[in-house]
C-alpha cells in the first residue's frame, strides 16, 4: 500500500490561506513600541509593503487578470489627483514621500487586498483578527486607566492609549472602534449562535477602552456607523442590540463610575464650538480655516503634498496655539507640532484641490454605493453573508465619519487600509478574489 510522502516546506507554505498575510499586518500592531515611536514607521508598514509584493507574485504565477476594470477603474482612481499633487510639492522628497503613503493606504494595500481574499471565510477571519487586536489594546488601555499609567488627560496620566504610545494618542481608539464594528457585524450576521454571542460580548467588552479612550471623534464614528449596522441589519435587529448596547453602557459607565464626570465633560465639549471651547477644539477649527484659505489659493490643484506645514502659519490665525502637549503612557513630556487640520478631506482639498478630492472622494462613495447594493442584494438573498457585508460597510462609513475629525497619520493608519482593502473585496471582488458572493 502506497504512503502519501510528507508535503515539502515549500507546498505546505503554498496551501497556506493567502489572507493570512494580511492577518500578519494587522497582528503587528499589537507590538508595543518605544517611547518616542509614536506616529514614527512600524513593523506593519513594512509588512504591507510585503503583501503587496506577495499579492503581485502570486498574480505572476498563477497568471491571472490582476483586477476587473471595474476594481481596476475605483481604486485608481485617485492616481491621476495624488501624481498632479505629488509634482506641485514643495520638493520632489515631499511629493514621493507623500504620493507613496497616499497609495499605500488607498491604492495598493487595498487592491492587494481585493487580491488576497478568496471568500467570506476568509474575510471573517480577517474581522476576527481585527477584533483580537482591538481586544488586546482595550486591555491594555483599560489597565492604563486603572492603573493611571495611561497618557495624559487634563493633568491626570488616565488616557488609554494601548501600545501606540502618548505621540499617538487616536491609535489605541481607532483599533478598538474599528474591532468594534467588526464584532458588531459578526454579531448581527448568520453564523453559528457562538459565534455571533462571542462578538457579541466583544462589542460590548470594547464599550469600555472606547469610553476611557476619551477621543471625542472616535465616538462619533462608531455611533453613526453602528446605527448604520443595525438599521441594515434590520428594524427589529436594531431595536434589540441596540436596547443591550444602551444597557451595557449604562453599567459600565454609570453604574460603575468609569470617569463619569470627565465623560461627561468630554461629550459636552463636543457642541461647544462657540461657547468656551477648549484649546485642542480651538485649535482644530483654526486649522480648518488655514486648509480652507490654501484652498482658495490654489482651488484646482491644491498647495501640493506635504504642503500643510508650509502654508499653515500663512493662513491661521493668532488663536492657533504652537502645538499639542503629550505627556505620560511611558513618554516624557512633548511639545508636538500641529502638521495637519486634523479632517481628511480639507487635508487633501488644500493640498491637492478640487482635483485631489472629487478623485478621491469619488473613490470612497463609489466602493460605498457598490458595497451598499451588494448588501442589499445578499438580504435578498436570505441573509448569506450579512456579516461580511455589514463588516465591509462599517468599516467604510466609520472611516468616512472619522475623516471628518482625523486624516491619516500613525502606525494604525495601515489598518486603515486594510479596511479599504476589505470594503473593496465585498463591493468590487465577485470574480477577481475568488467570489464576494461565494460562501
Amino acid at each position: 500500500m502506497a504512503h502519501a510522502l510528507p508535503l515539502r516546506p515549500a507546498a505546505r507554505l503554498r496551501r497556506l490561506p493567502p489572507v493570512l498575510a494580511v492577518v500578519a499586518v494587522v497582528a503587528l500592531l499589537a507590538l508595543p513600541l518605544g517611547p518616542d515611536g509614536g506616529g514614527g514607521a512600524h513593523p506593519a508598514d513594512a509588512v504591507s509593503a510585503l503583501v503587496v509584493l506577495y499579492g503581485v507574485l502570486r498574480l505572476v504565477r498563477d497568471r491571472r487578470r490582476p483586477l476587473t476594470r471595474r476594481a481596476a477603474a475605483v481604486l485608481g482612481l485617485p492616481v491621476l489627483g495624488l501624481a498632479v499633487a505629488a509634482a506641485g510639492a514643495a520638493s520632489p522628497g515631499a511629493g514621493l514621500e507623500g504620493l507613496g503613503r497616499y497609495l499605500q493606504v488607498f491604492v495598493l494595500v487595498p487592491a492587494a487586498v481585493l487580491l488576497l481574499l478568496r471568500d467570506r471565510d476568509d474575510a471573517r477571519l480577517l474581522a476576527w483578527a481585527t477584533v483580537m487586536l482591538a481586544v488586546w489594546q482595550g486591555a491594555v488601555g483599560v489597565h492604563q486607566y486603572v492603573t493611571a499609567t495611561g497618557a495624559s488627560y487634563q493633568g491626570e496620566p488616565i488616557r488609554a492609549v494601548g501600545t501606540f504610545g502618548a505621540q499617538d494618542v487616536m491609535g489605541m481608539a481607532t483599533v478598538v472602534s474599528l474591532g468594534l464594528v467588526c464584532a458588531l457585524g459578526l454579531a448581527l450576521g448568520r453564523t453559528p449562535v457562538r459565534h455571533r454571542l462571542l462578538a457579541a460580548g466583544c462589542a460590548l467588552a470594547l464599550l469600555l477602552p472606547l469610553a476611557v479612550s476619551f477621543s471625542r471623534g472616535a465616538w462619533i464614528a462608531t455611533a453613526v456607523t453602528c446605527a448604520a449596522q443595525l438599521l441594515l441589519a434590520g428594524p427589529r435587529r436594531a431595536l434589540a442590540v441596540g436596547a443591550a448596547v444602551l444597557a451595557a453602557g449604562v453599567v459600565l459607565v454609570g453604574g460603575l463610575g468609569v470617569g463619569t464626570a470627565m465623560l461627561q465633560e468630554r461629550v459636552g465639549s463636543i457642541t461647544q464650538v462657540t461657547d468656551a471651547p477648549d484649546q485642542s477644539v480651538t485649535d482644530r477649527y483654526t486649522m480648518w480655516a488655514a486648509a480652507a484659505g490654501m484652498w482658495r489659493e490654489r482651488p484646482l490643484t491644491g498647495v501640493g503634498l506635504k504642503g500643510f506645514p508650509e502654508y499653515r502659519d500663512s493662513h491661521a490665525s493668532l488663536a492657533l496655539s504652537s502645538g499639542s502637549e503629550t505627556d505620560g503612557a511611558g513618554a516624557g513630556y512633548q511639545r508636538q507640532p500641529l502638521l495637519s487640520p486634523h479632517n481628511m478631506y480639507l487635508l487633501v482639498l488644500a493640498e491637492q484641490g478640487l482635483l485631489g478630492l472629487v478623485a478621491l472622494a469619488g473613490s470612497w462613495l463609489a466602493l460605498l454605493v457598490l458595497g451598499l447594493r451588494r448588501l442589499r442584494a445578499a438580504r435578498r438573498a436570505g441573509g448569506g453573508g450579512l456579516d461580511c457585508g455589514l463588516i465591509a460597510c462599517g468599516l467604510l462609513v466609520w472611516q468616512l465619519t472619522d475623516f471628518a475629525y482625523a486624516d491619516i497619520g500613525g502606525p494604525s493608519t495601515v489598518l486603515t487600509a486594510v479596511c479599504f482593502g476589505l470594503a473593496a473585496w465585498w463591493a468590487l471582488g465577485s470574480t477577481t478574489s475568488g467570489g464576494a458572493a461565494a460562501g
